[in-house]
């Protein structure tokens, strides 16, 4: 790993914890034990380097929906996968650092490649989904890509307060895969919820 990518690695940890705003660029260089110089030779400003964390997170999560989609016997135990893990993730972020993201890096997110938000291989999901008899084969591909990573931009503002965004997204996902599936779809989709709700009940129960 070279030191560009070291630093977005560290980047990303830092930002996580403490927040965006909470980070400066002489707090980065102190922790990794470079000059501040070197790492405007990397990065321009903030701006450059959260792109290149978020293009990081991109990528890796393009690598966990290959690792689900080899490892799991459908798509749709593939997605239950995927979605724990992101949402498991997502949970996992420190509350400065998701009202960074919503507060002050709106705009900044608004200009930047709606593909570098979400994972290249998405369509893939869908195409063996439709092969494996769970997604119904007359649905627009393209369109339906589209609409399932529109689900992952939700407008905030509209958001019921005692509603966390977890949850919220979770439920539209499912519910429209609901939409595009087959019978065969539809029972999967019942019992992957069906083994996640006993999952959860149990892990409530230990708590």
């Amino acid at each position: 790993m070279d030191t560009r990518d070291r630093v977005i690695e560290e980047a990303a940890g830092m930002f996580r914890t403490y927040g965006i705003r909470a980070v400066t660029m002489d707090m980065l260089a102190a922790r990794m034990g470079i000059s501040k110089r070197t790492l405007y030779e990397l990065f321009r400003d903030k701006d450059e380097l959260l792109l290149g964390v978020i293009k990081m997170m991109s990528v890796k999560r393009a690598s966990l929906i290959k690792h689900c989609l080899e490892t799991s016997e459908n798509v749709i135990e593939a997605i239950f996968m995927i979605l724990d893990v992101m949402m498991e993730h997502f949970g996992n972020l420190s509350p400065a650092f998701k009202l960074d993201m919503k507060r002050y890096h709106n705009e900044f997110l608004k200009k930047m490649d709606p593909d570098m938000l979400t994972p290249d291989n998405s369509k893939e999901v869908l195409v063996r989904g439709i092969g494996q008899g769970i997604f119904r084969e007359d649905i627009d591909i393209d369109l339906t890509d589209r609409c399932l990573k529109g689900l992952t931009k939700i407008n905030e503002k509209e958001m019921p307060e005692d509603y966390e965004n977890e949850a919220l997204i979770r439920d539209f996902f499912i519910n429209y895969l609901r939409g595009i599936s087959t019978q065969k779809g539809l029972e999967l989709i019942a019992l992957y919820s069906r083994k996640r709700n006993i999952q959860s009940n149990k892990r409530n129960l230990q708590i």
